[in-house]
Formats: C-alpha cells, structure tokens, sequence
C-alpha cells in the first residue's frame, strides 16, 4: 500500500540507566506502531526524548518557572506529536518523580485529545496496576486519549519477550501498538470542502424562486 500521509510519533521515555528496561519497552511499542502506521499506509517520523538527558533543566523550571530552550524544544515536540508512547518505571507503586515533572510542565490544554499510549516497567508484577491507577489519572487530568491496553513489563517479561502467546508481552504490545495507530490515523484531518466545487444548478434556483410563497 502506498504511503498517503505523515503522521509523527513521540516517545517519552524516564528511564534513568542506560541501557533502561524502560528504553527497552519504549522502543518494542514504538516499532509496533510504525508497523501498523505503515500497515495503514501512513509514513510516521518518530522522534524519541529521554527525560533522563532533561533531568536538570526539569529541576531549573520548576525552581525559576522558565524552561531552557533543550527543554521548550522537547516540550514543544510533544505537544506537535499525533501519537504519545509514554513509558516509566514504577517506583514505591507509581510512576517515577522524573516522569510527574515533565508532565507537570506540559501546557495542560495541549494534549487535549491526544492519542497516548501508557507502559510502564517494574521488577515485579505486583505493580501491574500501577498504569490504571497512576498513569491513567495523569493522563486524564491532561485531557489526553489514553489507548485502552496499557502494557506493563515486569522482569519475569522480558524472558518470554519474543513468545506471542495469548496475554504474553508480545501480544500486549501489538494490541496497545495497534489501538494507538488506529487512534492516530482516524485524527488525520480532512481536506476541506470546496462550496463551489458541487454548485446547486442554475435551474434548481430559479424553480426555488419560482416556488416561493410571495407577500
């Protein structure tokens, strides 16, 4: 199928190692959704910000109220994106400090509608619901279009993270990947309508006209 549109992806990542098991899941989402973009015939540009590189300019805003300029630019990325994969680790059963603050100073009416998909990474499964009661309420505060599987990989995950079987990371990641393109390709905005490209014929006026009641 050709390619027929442009659509950006963003990725939010606060993972603080490097490597991060939260880069990790980040990036197995991302691909997903290129694929099922490119599956729709969409081109996607993705483009990925690593909160951990921001860390201190987050710091800075919130104690002088001014982003720095790195930061106004990651900012400004994410309010420009169609699609949102957000991904944290979880930390004491909610998502990480690092992860709050760069939602706290995105302009709220920003990401009103936008389509988000939520993942998290934790090293045990005890955490799992951290996305539906954490993440989600972020989310929502913020007016966003959160997708309805959010995909959380405990360390157990990762063992089988190539096996797609029925609730196994894999099939969570292609069904969150595959809401999220869906969500992103039905926001492609219409090319608008010409009044004048259909005009009502001549004769039709003048029998309106004609039938109109008269004083």
């Amino acid at each position: 199928m050709s390619t027929t549109a442009a659509r950006s992806l963003v990725v939010v990542s606060a993972g603080l190692s490097q490597p991060s098991s939260t880069r990790l899941l980040a990036d197995r989402l991302s691909a997903a959704v290129d694929r099922h973009l490119r599956d729709a015939g969409i081109e996607p540009h993705l483009e990925v910000i690593e909160l951990r590189e921001h860390a201190q300019d987050l710091t800075n805003n919130l104690l002088t109220g001014f982003p720095s300029p790195r930061l106004q630019a990651a900012l400004d990325t994410v309010l420009a994106a169609d699609g949102l994969v957000a991904v944290t680790p979880i930390f004491s059963a909610s998502y990480s400090g690092l992860f709050k603050l760069f939602f706290d100073v995105v302009n709220r009416d920003g990401l009103a509608g936008k389509p988000v998909l939520a993942g998290a990474t934790g090293g045990t499964a005890r955490h799992s619901l951290a996305i539906d009661y954490a993440i989600r309420p972020l989310f929502a505060y913020l007016n966003a279009a959160v997708v309805a599987t959010g995909v959380y990989a405990a360390t157990e995950d990762w063992g089988g993270a190539d096996l797609a079987s029925d609730g196994s990371l894999v099939e969570r990641i292609y069904r969150a990947a595959r809401e999220l393109a869906t969500a992103m390709v039905a926001r492609i905005p219409q090319a608008p309508t010409d009044p004048f490209e259909t005009p009502t014929p001549f004769e039709q006026v003048l029998r309106s006209r004609s039938n109109a009641p008269t004083d």
